[in-house]
């Protein structure tokens, strides 16, 4: 009998910077659906990749002084690395700078532009670079993006559109008619509420202001836009194509899942099924827009300085202990939480105490008293019969909760049968069965019972922590048997192998905070430096004050022994060259900024700045969190006062 298909994709990482332990949960929980769906008989494909065109790409790239390309390749590169650490397993990777996606997205913009759904305008309004999203003035929320909540800026440019006025009616048709496409089910009346009885705006899909983008072939001052580009990829990786699409794509399409975080529900559930229906293309059966992950109560962001990565999470921990913190500890439709504390009270409380400690007695027992034989015996005591019932209770709950995506609820069923098994350790006293002679036959039932209960766990574990459940399995020397209590009917168990051993909490916490501040003394004083040199104490009525003059950058050279700073020698139209120091070499190198002209505040009082005395600041801008431009004036020759 031929399998059932489960084609299940996750959000497409940007590729700005290194993901955080919150862009991670999208593979994580991807990752236990697909092994779950797997582990039922289904025939599951997994997409998952990165997303790396775009305005704030090539500014990253121009700030580092390499091309785009080569910075898409460093971050696409960490964003695998990250994935594999989590013992993630998809079956493809792909990246929107991909020749095959990058064709065939170019085939989706002539189909819509030839059939009328695409039109060429011009756009004016609010634009978000971060998010790489145009807004109106009234979707704004004090004035700031209504996604991320930084600054826009005033956009004009020539650019093509999308028709979504002349699908809404559809769209909204389709939700009445598919009432499981969205999960949570809350995330419906969000959409419909905010955008769709508003009335639909059309979408801009083209950018002309940037180069860094798939060209639009007809038009090459064009470059596809990035949701355009971005949302194709779940129909472009598996072989689609307006010409003829390929054998696995007629398998697998439409998805069955799309995992993705709740701040993108609105291009996963009306710009992605508007694209499909203009394209005559069936729409995705569900999308599951999660919650985040909050570092304690807030986003996380490196401008705050709490950001956790679960690469490094699970090179300390390992990959299971980090899977399970997140499938446990973010629920359906509320956000998560994580801080270091938090994740070591998980770790000891639920894996080391419940889990570890139940799998290790239990098997250890078994090896001790029977040279790990036991057999199945007769249920004869009320604990006996309590300890199955929760059993089945327990395995009922999970397949119901992995079923509808409350994997969080899927953990909690894990850990009430480990506990259970805990407290059945306790009625049943092992230990004093072992002193009698006449009891020695109820003790092996005991045995046999844990032993029958931890393969059910690892079974249901298989999914959210892969490497745990194998370590089980091995110890039990049993893999393939029904999940169904009594379905072995006897065990000859290997030697046990701890899973979890307890962490302590003050010696662990230090270590992490002393990592963390081996890093940030060796800028202390780099820093406060910069700090110094960055803002000027003056107050408003002193503004006049201030001069802003023009000058070129003739030479520009490291600082010894400070990774943030260059020095920049500066022509101001005056006879001798002025030397400024400027915290900017994370994102410029020297040879990038040779040649430029910038704005340099000359009035500044001198300081001295690791051994090197700067005189005044050049002018910058914080573009996002990660990214610092330098304000260029290439425009004006040197010498010139702002006024």
């Amino acid at each position: 009998m031929e399998k059932k298909k489960f084609y299940i994709t996750t959000a497409i990482a940007y590729t700005s910077r290194k993901p955080h332990i919150g862009n991670a949960y999208d593979i994580v929980l991807a990752d236990a659906i697909a092994r779950y769906k797997k582990m039922m008989g289904f025939d599951v494909y997994l997409m998952t990749g990165s997303d790396e065109h775009g305005q704030k790409i090539e500014e990253c790239a121009a700030a580092k002084g390499i091309s785009p390309k080569e910075y898409v390749d460093n971050i696409s590169s960490e964003i695998k690395a990250v994935w594999d650490s989590l013992d993630t397993q998809y079956d493809r990777f792909i990246r929107t700078t991909d020749q095959d996606h990058e064709q065939i997205v170019q085939k989706i913009f002539k189909k819509l532009y030839d059939q009328g759904d695409i039109y060429k305008g011009k756009y004016e309004g609010k634009y978000c670079v971060p998010c790489e999203s145009f807004f109106t003035t009234s979707q704004l929320v004090d004035g700031k993006c209504p996604d991320c909540g930084r600054e826009v800026i005033d956009a004009k440019e020539e650019a093509y559109f999308l028709k979504l006025s002349k699908y809404a009616d559809r769209l909204k048709a389709y939700y009445d008619e598919n009432p499981d496409f969205f999960r949570p089910e809350s995330r419906k009346a969000e959409m419909v509420n905010n955008f769709i009885k508003p009335g639909l705006a059309d979408l801009c899909v083209s950018r002309s202001t940037f180069r860094w983008g798939i060209p639009v072939d007809f038009d090459p001052k064009h470059v596809v836009y990035v949701w355009l580009d971005a949302l194709s990829n779940y129909i472009t990786g598996i072989g689609y194509d307006p010409d003829g699409s390929s054998d696995q794509y007629q398998k697998l399409w439409p998805a069955d899942l799309h995992v993705i975080g709740k701040d993108i529900v609105r291009f996963h559930t009306i710009y992605w099924p508007i694209i499909l229906m203009a394209l005559g293309e069936p729409l995705p059966k569900q999308v599951l827009g999660h919650p985040w992950v909050l570092f304690g109560e807030d986003k996380m962001s490196k401008s705050k300085g709490n950001v956790i990565y679960a690469d490094d999470l699970a090179a300390r921990f390992g990959s299971d202990a980090v899977r399970y913190y997140l499938l446990s500890e973010v629920p359906f439709a509320q956000d998560g939480s994580i801080t270091h504390e938090s994740f070591i009270a998980k770790y000891n409380t639920d894996l080391a105490n419940t889990l570890g400690n139940l799998v290790n007695r239990s098997i250890t027992m078994a090896v001790k008293y029977f040279d790990g034989k036991v057999e199945k015996g007769a249920i004869a005591t009320d604990e006996d019969r309590d300890l199955l019932a929760t059993a089945e209770k327990c395995l009922a709950t999970y397949t119901s909760r992995m079923d509808s995506y409350h994997l969080a609820d899927a953990c909690e069923a894990v850990m009430d049968l480990a506990r259970r098994c805990n407290k059945y350790i306790d009625e049943t006293a092992p230990w004093a069965l072992a002193k009698d002679e006449e009891k020695k036959a109820y003790l092996k039932t005991v045995l046999y019972n844990l032993l029958e209960c931890i393969r059910l766990l690892s079974g249901m574990l298989t999914p959210l922590m892969p490497k745990c459940a194998l370590q089980i399995k091995e110890q039990l020397r049993e893999n393939d048997a029904a999940m169904s209590f009594g379905a072995v009917t006897a065990y000859s168990v290997s030697a046990p192998s701890p899973l979890f051993a307890r962490l302590d909490t003050e010696k662990v916490l230090a270590e992490l905070l002393a990592e963390s501040q081996a890093g940030q003394e060796e800028a202390k004083k780099e820093n406060e430096a910069v700090g110094t040199v960055n803002v000027a104490k003056i107050g408003i009525d002193d503004f006049a004050k201030v001069e802003l003059t023009t000058a070129k950058i003739t030479a520009c050279e490291p600082i010894p022994k400070a990774k943030k700073l260059l020095k920049l020698t500066l022509d101001d139209g005056n006879n001798t060259p002025r030397i400024v120091c400027s915290g900017i070499a994370k994102w410029y190198t020297p040879e990038t900024l040779i040649g430029h002209t910038v704005v340099v505040v000359s009035n500044l009082k001198p300081a001295t700045l690791c051994g090197v005395e700067s005189n005044g600041m050049i002018l910058a801008a914080d573009v996002d969190e990660n990214t610092v431009r330098v304000l260029f004036a290439d425009d004006f020759p040197a010498g010139c006062r702002l006024r």
